[in-house]
């Protein structure tokens, strides 16, 4: 899968990617990505990759030239793979990123992310994109940290980007539904020394020790549904729950209302 990346700090870009599964995807040529510095498609010996909006206002633009040229270099390189790029603009007007928009993108053998920035871009590079993409709503200074989350969450749906593929196929929002409590070693907290603040136990539960799969996927389960009916109550309603998870959340939900 390639990606390329369009952005005004390209070194901002290209050092968050070398570490990580990324990085190790990267390596591997599991992922390719390019990274563009927009101000190399500029037609001026300042390299001005924005200017002032029309009209009047705060901030600045940036201009449709660069863009367009930087799209234009892109296609061209996509015709050498056969692969025509899904243009992606990060924006906050944008199609908010989830997991179920990662696994489409994840379908997009070529990737181009435009890294917003200032007051936005030229309305007429929109015309060149495909889909706007926004990470949440709020506002942040560009779209370079959109970017690197884009990549990181479409990358990781790739096959052989995470060494446990069962880790993304359980991964929260995967089925609409937020991971069940993980533990590790050691077993009790107390009889290894850890300080405890008060009322904290500090022993994994014991379900989780007793060696019973059956038990333990059915705890699994159902503190799954608990903590996505206490924290994330909405994604219950496109959540794909066999009947075993069906069962226990009408369990909880009555265990709820008797409380």
């Amino acid at each position: 899968m390639r990606f390329d990346i369009v952005t005004i700090f390209p070194a901002m870009i290209r050092q968050a990617l070398a570490a990580g599964i990324i990085g190790r995807a990267l390596e591997h040529g599991l992922l390719s990505v390019a990274v563009h510095d927009l101000r190399d498609f500029t037609d001026d010996r300042h390299r001005t990759v924005d200017d002032v909006p029309y009209g009047g206002g705060p901030g600045m633009v940036l201009k449709p030239g660069p863009l367009f040229r930087a799209l234009d270099r892109i296609a061209a390189d996509g015709q050498k793979d056969a692969a025509t790029p899904f243009v992606i603009l990060t924006s906050p007007q944008g199609t908010r990123l989830t997991q179920g928009v990662a696994q489409g993108l994840c379908q997009r053998p070529h990737i181009a992310v435009l890294c917003g920035r200032y007051e936005g871009v030229d309305e007429r590079v929109r015309s060149r994109v495909d889909e706007e993409i926004s990470v949440g709503d709020y506002v942040m200074s560009g779209g370079e940290l959109p970017a690197l989350v884009i990549v990181d969450t479409v990358a990781r749906l790739v096959p052989g980007v995470v060494g446990d593929e069962r880790s993304v196929v359980e991964d929260s929002f995967s089925r609409g539904l937020l991971d069940f409590p993980q533990y590790t070693r050691p077993a009790d907290l107390r009889e290894a020394g850890v300080p405890l603040p008060p009322g904290m136990t500090g022993r994994v539960p014991d379900v989780l020790l007793s060696g019973n799969h059956a038990a333990i996927r059915r705890w699994r389960k159902r503190e799954a549904l608990q903590r996505t009916l206490t924290r994330r109550p909405d994604l219950l309603a496109g959540a794909s729950l066999d009947e075993e998870e069906r069962e226990l959340l009408c369990e909880l939900r009555a265990e709820g209302a008797s409380s």
